[in-house]
């Protein structure tokens, strides 16, 4: 039996026990992922705090209507993935020092139980939902693109993004090493180093600017964890010039590295844990390229239609369900809406929606769910009038962080301001005309709230926007 007929049989005796298990235990996995700076990390922690302390969600109608008795966590359903710091994170964004906890670089989950109540129908009456989250980083997530693709077809696209004139400035130390190395000379391990290691640099280099790194995968060569210099991790796109490798040389050795990486880091990510998810979040920070202008827009487009290709998305039928489980509904989040004024979160989604409209079409005609929202997990502001040269403006109020700048002042980290962000557009199809010059939104990093208290003592809920209204859209026929 060849080992790709034995993973799939595996896969699906595996997927026939989880559906047979969630008969008796009803469960659903939800994967909450993201490209990079987005907030998964606030996002994952914000929604498990509400479930626990049934926090009054108007949206979120299981809340609202009361029928949630209570939630509680659970015992890890998988031993060998460690579990979501919860506590850590909660003590991190309301503790004296008010810290955004730090960012996703490993897969995570957590089980919440939630007892609830039945809304109507036969079955009427209490019952529990295991939700499973699975919190992991999205550059993860684009590698799973690599599985369909072969080494000379990925190194050809990525060296040609590469000499786009936009990234001319980052990739030339690596171009430069690419243009020194001979595909075709005789495999040298010191080489090899050298040349991934100028490719990881270039890497780095694209993670800096709002989500390009989501389009340039490898995605663990940035996280790399406890697979830091081992092979699998040790290759990089060589200009083949249109020949196949030839055994022995440099071209064929980063071939089977290639292979390699595929078959030890994504394909057992993609068996083990994506595979088995029934809902999917993707959180984008749309606000980071706006500032960035145009071009940003697109890198960003492109990585979203590429993540939506990776989803394994469509409406389940019993088959499916117990044999190959389909994601039914995902979610785009396009997240910081309180970096904006109530006035232009509509317009936010819009944009949002814009980029995801290709994706979506495509998503939906194969009969999975696809939605769109802005939102703040947390939020760090609230809204004022301000005005500026005898004219009245929407704004936002917080406290920037320490170190934060605008205009030339620098913000202590404990005194608040008030700041217009800038307007978005009104037709989101503006965006990609320049309707938005790059650097005219002011954006600046704010510490996370402060604790409310009510009379007696109490800390309020964390504040937020429409975290309700994701709920609503992930869970609400899960809890019905």
């Amino acid at each position: 039996m060849s080992g790709t007929v034995f993973t799939q049989t595996y896969d699906a005796i595996r997927n026939a026990a989880d559906f047979a298990l969630s008969a008796v235990q009803p469960g659903v996995r939800l994967g909450v992922t993201g490209l990079s700076r987005s907030g998964k990390t606030v996002f994952t922690t914000a929604m498990v705090h509400h479930l626990l302390e049934v926090t009054p969600m108007p949206v979120f109608r299981a809340a609202a209507e009361g029928r949630i008795r209570r939630a509680r966590l659970a015992h890890q359903p998988d031993d060998d993935v460690p579990r979501f710091p919860y506590e850590t994170y909660l003590e991190a964004l309301t503790g004296p020092e008010r810290n955004w906890p730090r960012s996703t670089n490993r897969i995570a989950e957590l089980r919440i139980a939630i007892d609830y109540e039945r809304a109507s129908g036969w079955r009427k009456g209490p019952a529990t939902l295991n939700l499973d989250v699975v919190d992991y980083p999205g550059e993860w997530l684009t590698d799973l693109a690599l599985l369909e693709e072969s080494y000379a077809d990925w190194a050809r696209e990525t060296i040609a993004a590469a000499r786009r004139p936009d990234r001319a400035a980052i990739a030339g130390p690596w171009l430069a090493a690419l243009a020194e190395t001979d595909a075709g000379a005789a495999a040298d391990e010191a080489l090899a180093e050298r040349v991934a290691d100028a490719f990881k640099t270039y890497l780095a280099a694209l993670r800096a600017g709002p989500e390009a790194v989501a389009t340039t995968p490898p995605g663990r060569f940035l996280m790399p964890g406890d697979l830091a210099g081992s092979p699998a991790l040790t290759f990089a796109p060589l200009d083949l010039k249109g020949v196949t490798p030839a055994s022995g040389t440099m071209a064929a050795l980063m071939d089977r590295r290639f292979e390699a990486y595929k078959s030890r880091v994504v394909g057992p990510f993609f068996r083990e844990h994506f595979a088995r998810l029934d809902r999917q979040l993707v959180l984008v920070d749309v606000l980071a390229a706006l500032d960035r202008g145009p071009a940003a827009l697109a890198e960003l487009e492109t990585a979203i239609d590429r993540v939506l290709l990776a989803f394994r998305a469509g409406r389940n039928t019993l088959a499916s369900r117990i044999f190959m489980p389909r994601i039914d509904r995902v979610l785009f989040a396009a997240t910081k809406a309180d970096h904006l004024h109530q006035s232009g979160h509509a317009r936010l989604e819009a944009i949002l929606r814009l980029l995801v409209d290709r994706a979506i079409r495509r998503t939906e005609g194969a009969g999975a769910r696809v939605g769109t929202v802005a939102l703040a997990s947390v939020r760090a502001t609230r809204e004022a009038m301000v005005r500026e040269g005898g004219v009245k403006l929407p704004a936002i109020v917080g406290t920037p962080e320490a170190g934060e700048s605008i205009d030339g002042q620098v913000f202590d980290g404990l005194t608040e301001a008030a700041i217009f962000p800038g307007e978005l557009p009104e037709q989101p199809e503006a965006v990609f005309q320049g309707a938005i010059a790059p650097g005219s939104l002011r954006f600046p990093r704010f510490r996370p709230p402060a604790p409310l208290l009510d009379a007696a003592g109490r800390a309020h809920a964390l504040p937020h926007i429409r975290l309700d209204r994701a709920l609503e859209f992930l869970l609400a026929d899960r809890l019905a």
